[in-house]
């Protein structure tokens, strides 16, 4: 069961690198007023979504302490990351607040993973 779970793991986090990095390479394009989310964290969020949900599963399964509060914070800010990306995914443009938005949101949900114990 361990080796699943660090299957999970593993592609929770090429799910945020997707989220993360598709982000990323449009920053140039945030500058300049025409960042658009691009399919990669459209799938990188849905990833992180399947698979965060799995790995919740699998540790209480095994009776591992899950945090309940640290995972519904998560949650919450993965569901608004959703939300706006696939509301605003057919928009050749998207406003930067919104854009940079999605990009703290994001890295606040990474420090939260790894800073909160």
């Amino acid at each position: 069961m361990d080796v699943l779970i660090h299957l999970f793991v593993g592609l929770h986090i090429v799910g945020i690198a997707a989220l993360l990095g598709g982000f990323l390479t449009q920053m140039k394009a945030m500058g300049q007023g025409t960042a658009r989310f691009v399919p990669a964290m459209l799938h990188g969020a849905l990833t992180m979504l399947v698979t965060g949900v799995a790995l919740v599963g699998l540790n209480e399964v095994q009776d591992h302490y899950v945090n309940n509060i640290k995972i519904g914070v998560k949650l919450a800010l993965l569901v608004v990351i959703l939300a706006l990306v696939y509301v605003k995914r057919d928009e050749e443009r998207v406003d930067k607040g919104l854009f940079g938005l999605v990009g703290l949101l994001t890295t606040a949900n990474i420090f939260i993973a790894v800073l909160w114990m």
